[in-house]
């Protein structure tokens, strides 16, 4: 970890939202495959939107996962870097982003934005109110898992033979 701070992978959505889960359910996966090997943290962030400003802020390393809105086809992989995410709400990514865009952006404003900021999302195909996912987005989770876990490894949070 870097200078005491947190090192978080948060998982964002509402998963009774069909696709807008998949945050959350990638968070689920990826923590069975590396989260007792690691000194990261596996949050399940939902729909928390500001409640979620302390965290952030108490944060050196932050993975985003979460379902995002690019006018992409279903199941295509979204990744954007600290310097990529947009901070405020001009750019709506997913029905709960505009919330949470704005935790980053206060987290900015107060110089507290997480040093290593890093989203990998999935552009979903279906919205509506059901459990589950798509197919489109359910195909996507093993690439969305092998990228979490290189930017991982990028930031020394996770050897070549955790997570394997």
């Amino acid at each position: 970890m870097t200078s005491g701070k947190r090192s978080v992978v948060l998982g964002l959505g509402n998963t009774l939202n069909m696709d807008e889960g998949v945050g959350v359910h990638a968070l689920a996966l990826l923590e069975r495959e590396c989260g007792t090997r690691t000194s990261v943290e596996f949050l399940d962030g939902g729909t928390l939107g500001l409640n979620l400003l302390p965290l952030v802020e108490q944060t050196g390393h932050l993975l985003l996962l979460d379902a995002v809105n690019a006018g992409k086809v279903p199941g295509s992989i979204v990744e954007l870097t600290k310097e990529q995410i947009p901070l405020f709400a001009g750019t709506k990514m997913s029905q709960h982003q505009l919330t949470f865009q704005e935790v980053l952006g206060l987290a900015h404003v107060r110089g507290a934005l997480p040093e290593h900021l890093h989203l990998i999302g999935v552009q979903p195909a279906d919205l509506s109110t059901g459990v589950g996912m798509s197919e489109a987005v359910r195909q996507a989770l093993p690439e969305v898992l092998q990228r979490a876990k290189e930017i991982l490894r990028r930031w020394g949070l996770l050897s070549e033979t955790e997570g394997a």
